[in-house]
């Protein structure tokens, strides 16, 4: 059997996940994924040497090259073909957030919606939840599903960790204003304030009839462990800000 590939630390989420050519209607798309972008920001943007750039992601400079050498193919040939570059994905570490090689690949035409997730049932507290379930749907209709462990980290690093996995909507129960403007700055769909079993939950939103508050805030957080306050954990390599 192959071994298993070793995740590749990266500082931060990008503030920009996809790149268009301009006047090329429905381009094809390259996914380009996180670990390659971050060769990318160290080797060219940062100026480290290889090696550096291998100390910094916690690999072999053997590692690091090959992956900057799939990365700056992929750009060229974005630029030579014009062709959309999405950052997605990757087998990378960051901040304790799991690596996202852990979720699958997600389709060109798949809807994916994340569930806070406790013993079958819609967690209540975002910035404190254990687990996400992920769904992809596609033509209205579930086709997988997969639970993903969070460890529990902060709203800041949870809302990068969704958008890295592509989800387009949360649902989940009580949540604090830094997750929700979390979430917003990164273009996620919140339908706070539901309750139930998740996958029931999930088929009432895809059937029109979710009933959820969309002015549900999780006052336990906001007062015992800050989530008021503006925390964008995992911009940065070393950042410890605040953990719900």
């Amino acid at each position: 059997m192959p071994r298993p590939k070793r995740c590749r630390r990266i500082c931060g989420y990008p503030d920009y996940w996809s790149f268009c050519p301009e006047g090329v209607n429905a381009p094809e798309t390259i996914a380009f994924t996180l670990d390659e972008y971050e060769t990318v920001r160290l080797i060219d943007y940062q100026k480290m040497t290889q090696e550096e750039c291998a100390t910094q992601m916690g690999v072999s400079r053997a590692t690091v090259t090959s992956i900057y050498e799939n990365a700056r193919y992929k750009l060229a040939d974005a630029m030579v073909n014009g062709r959309r570059i999405r950052i997605t994905g990757g087998t990378y570490r960051i901040d304790e957030i799991p690596a996202s090689a852990a979720i699958n690949e997600k389709g060109e035409n798949i809807m994916r919606i994340a569930v806070t997730y406790e013993q079958e049932m819609v967690g209540q507290h975002f910035g404190r939840t254990e687990q996400f379930k992920i769904y992809d749907v596609e033509n209205g209709e579930i086709k997988a599903s997969q639970v993903i462990d969070t460890n529990g980290t902060g709203h800041g690093a949870l809302a990068g960790f969704l958008r890295a996995a592509e989800v387009e909507t949360l649902i989940c129960g009580g949540i604090g204003m830094g997750a929700r403007n979390a979430l917003q700055e990164v273009g996620i769909e919140l339908l706070p304030g539901v309750m139930g079993n998740a996958d029931e939950v999930v088929r009432d939103y895809l059937a029109g009839n979710l009933a959820y508050d969309p002015d549900t805030a999780c006052h336990h957080h906001d007062h015992e462990h800050g989530e008021g306050h503006d925390c964008h954990h995992g911009r940065g390599c070393g950042e410890h800000g605040c953990h719900d």
